[in-house]
């Protein structure tokens, strides 16, 4: 993926790694082949340091569990991260309705054509 594209959509990744967290505890590799459903390409070199962040950030927080037979580094999404994916939530919603208005709200005045240039 070029890195424009992936600057552009980690901010989606890591909603995506909220939703998730807010329903069930998720770990590492489930959420690389889950993001993989959903057509990210995102490696452990990626995605491990984005889990971090977030529960740096206060948003996530994990424990060492057994799964499978395995210990595992599960998160779970804490009430600032509901409250963040909740803001996170209605942008989106916003976003949506407006990547699919017909005519998007102008955001610069119309030119003066008939003024100096």
């Amino acid at each position: 993926m070029p890195s424009h594209q992936r600057e552009l959509f980690f901010g989606l990744i890591r909603i995506h790694v909220l939703v998730h967290a807010s329903h069930e505890p998720i770990f590492g590799l489930a959420m690389i082949e889950e993001l993989t459903h959903h057509g990210y390409r995102i490696g452990p070199g990626t995605l491990y340091p984005l889990l971090h962040g977030l529960e740096s950030s206060g948003l996530l927080k994990s424990s060492l569990k057994k799964v499978g037979g395995r210990q595992r580094r599960v998160y779970t999404i804490t009430s600032a991260g509901r409250k963040a994916l909740d803001k996170a939530r209605e942008k989106v919603d916003e976003l949506h309705h407006e990547l699919h208005e017909e005519h998007p709200r102008k955001v610069s005045p119309p030119a003066d054509i008939s003024g100096p240039v």
